[in-house]
């Protein structure tokens, strides 16, 4: 099956007098299983409509999007995958300087604000066509929201663009029925009753019913309280099963939003998944390079959505929802072995995951007919006494996986909860998962060992993950491995103080962990973090949260992130200066950063121990006493990279030079 038209002339070539639909998406056209844009595309094009593509059109003219004329049903708009401002700038708001959904991973090849600008210009040039607007852009800032390059709420992205419908979620479902009434006849103002859908009507014209009302867009501008009461409302019904309609005014307007769509499940994921994508970028990048974005995911497949996890800072829970639906064992073989027949295939599978990697099926039997409880998490603090642990069927469909001719090896990169690994009494799956599907590194995310911050991230304490980096690493010595955690920490989150960020210093040195990079936390829309950043509130408590602002304070988070690096020593010791913590200049054990070249010699303490840090127990747990050894180092040290930086030996396993 061929590419989706991109030009007039193939339109044409195909005896289209129009297409019944444009999708325009700030991404390079790649058609791939993992592209939002393909997903939709192929699935119109499956229920027999005519869709053309149209990538990156630029902006600041007209001619791309008038290419293909009027289209007879509407236009699709969609940032891409990924938020437009994410794709261009860094946490610190400084821009980036590539962009990998870009052929050549050129930057500025989509605008800021994407969804809005071309939403804005295609009402210009055809006012009465429907333009639908969907994909995570539009999803995550369906309400008013507050935006992090602005510093500032704006309104729902529907309210700014002028589209006629906003899709939000995974978008299937709407997107089919969409196009169905629109092809039977039905204007786009009558499709006010779709599931997973925000539509805007004058506030006159609602007509009551059960529906839960948010502060509206001039409150939540007005006061961070109003704010933060409006997102713990719209997070506790983004849930299929027991989701209200949610409103929202602004001005003389009224923001409706339908319940969620409800999740696929297994044979529609089949179907969705087995759709005859072409699984590359498309040929006219060829001269520019191709599009790097391709490269992670190229021979990676899909078996599940959703996220029971729920962590604050995550906006999977707020796009996809938290309820985990799975594609069938044949259907993921099946993509597998067509894997295998493609010409670049080298014999390893890099990943069989989705948001989180080793969820097969719902947290527990409730979900299914009472949805997911709302204000609650299911692993964290601790994991809910109702919780389901079972890893026996995805175990079983990564045997089947790696028993196929041609497969070598089969990898997971995408997240694996350790947590939840954890609960499980049967040790099968971790003892597997080390032994045949670790790529040297395995990724992991504790984010922090602090409990008041992992309390604030919605994330398990630090015990858990110390209690899998022994087992992780008891069986690899077993086994005779040689094979690195890859732990990711933020610096930064709402909830950690320069304390705090001391606390995960001693932590790593205990660790004997040496990050060579350090994510801070980047408040992106739609997220209960992003909610805590702006607010200084808990949305579920409304009690104040503390959170580090200035660019002083987070370089000071993130330098003692990096203690061991002597450029980040001055930083280092100014935030042990301002969190009391003078005592951890020096010479001694305990000790993060040397004193500075001529300092006096530290003080005896009352015990006559030299320099001996007063830090609390707690942070010290891990030091040795006096008379014992020195524990032996983790194999951790010096190994913490980032995924794109694996040893030149572990991608000559995977085939990739």
């Amino acid at each position: 099956m061929p590419f989706l038209p991109i030009t007039r002339e193939e339109t044409e070539a195909l005896g289209w007098d129009r297409p019944d639909f444009v999708l325009v998406t700030g991404d390079a056209y790649v058609d791939h299983p993992t592209f939002g844009p393909a997903i939709i595309s192929r699935l119109l094009e499956s229920r027999g409509y005519r869709v053309a593509m149209l990538a990156q059109p630029d902006w600041k003219t007209d001619r791309d999007f008038t290419r293909f004329g009027r289209p007879r049903l509407g236009f699709m708009v969609s940032a891409g995958n990924i938020d437009s401002m994410v794709a261009h700038y860094t946490a610190a708001r400084r821009r980036r300087s590539d962009d990998a959904y870009s052929p050549g991973s050129r930057p500025g090849l989509r605008p800021d604000r994407a969804v809005t600008v071309y939403t804005r210009r295609l009402k210009e040039l055809y006012p009465d066509c429907p333009v639908i607007i969907g994909g995570l852009e539009a999803s995550l800032r369906r309400f008013a929201h507050y935006d992090y390059w602005d510093d500032a709420i704006r309104p729902s992205v529907l309210v700014e663009s002028g589209a006629d419908l906003l899709t939000y979620g995974m978008g299937e479902r709407q997107s089919a029925e969409i196009a169905d009434r629109l092809a039977a006849g039905e204007p786009v103002s009558a499709l006010r009753d779709i599931r997973g859908t925000c539509y805007l009507i004058p506030t006159h014209e609602y007509e009551p019913g059960p529906a839960v009302d948010c502060p509206s867009y001039e409150q939540v501008r007005a006061s961070k309280r109003e704010y933060a009461v409006s997102c713990r409302k719209q997070q506790d019904e983004q849930d299929a099963v027991r989701g209200k309609r949610v409103l929202q005014k602004h001005g003389r307007l009224l923001l409706v939003q339908n319940p969620p769509a409800l999740p696929l499940d297994g044979p529609e994921l089949d179907a969705v998944y087995e759709l005859p994508y072409m699984r590359t970028w498309h040929p006219c990048y060829a001269s520019q390079g191709g599009v790097p974005a391709i490269q992670e995911v190229e021979f990676s497949i899909t078996h599940n959505r959703g996220c029971f996890g729920g962590c604050n800072f995550c906006a999977i829970a707020f796009h996809q929802g938290r309820m985990v639906t799975t594609r069938s064992e044949e259907s993921v073989l099946r993509e597998a072995e067509l894997l295998t027949r493609l010409p670049s295939f080298k014999g390893y599978i890099h990943d069989v995951g989705g948001p989180t990697a080793n969820f097969r099926g719902p947290s527990c039997e409730k979900q299914r007919t009472m949805g997911l409880c709302a204000g609650k998490k299911c692993l964290a603090p601790t994991p809910c006494p109702a919780l389901q642990v079972d890893h026996s069927g995805y175990l079983a469909l990564l045997r089947r996986v790696r028993a196929l001719p041609g497969v070598k090896r089969v990898f997971i990169r995408s997240g694996i909860r350790f947590d939840y690994l954890m609960e499980d009494p049967d040790k099968t799956f971790l003892h597997e998962l080390i032994e045949h599907h670790v790529s040297g590194q395995l990724k992991v995310a504790p984010e922090h060992c602090s409990a008041a911050v992992l309390d604030a991230m919605g994330k398990p304490h630090i015990e858990s993950y110390l209690a899998f980096q022994r087992e992780f690493f008891r069986y690899t010595k077993k086994i005779g491995r040689e094979q690195y955690l890859v732990p990711y920490l933020m610096s930064s989150h709402p909830g950690s103080t320069l304390q705090d960020a001391v606390e995960l210093a001693l932590f790593l040195k205990r660790e004997h962990l040496r990050p060579e990079q350090v994510q801070d936390f980047y408040p992106t829309p739609g997220t209960i973090s992003t909610c805590m950043f702006y607010t200084g509130l808990d949305p579920y408590t409304l009690r104040p949260v503390y959170v580090p602002r200035t660019d002083r304070e987070k370089a000071m988070q993130r330098a003692l992130l990096q203690y061991f690096n002597p450029e980040k020593r001055a930083l280092v010791a100014e935030a042990l200066r301002e969190a009391g913590r003078t005592d951890l200049i020096g010479c001694g054990e305990d000790c993060l950063i040397p004193p500075p070249p001529g300092a006096r010699p530290p003080r005896r303490g009352p015990d006559g121990g030299k320099n001996r840090s007063r830090a609390p127990e707690r942070q010290r747990a891990g030091a040795p006493r006096a008379g014992e050894k020195k524990k032996p180092a983790s194999k951790l040290g010096g190994r913490w990279e980032k995924d794109a930086a694996r040893s030149r030996r572990d991608r000559k396993q995977e085939g990739r030079g």
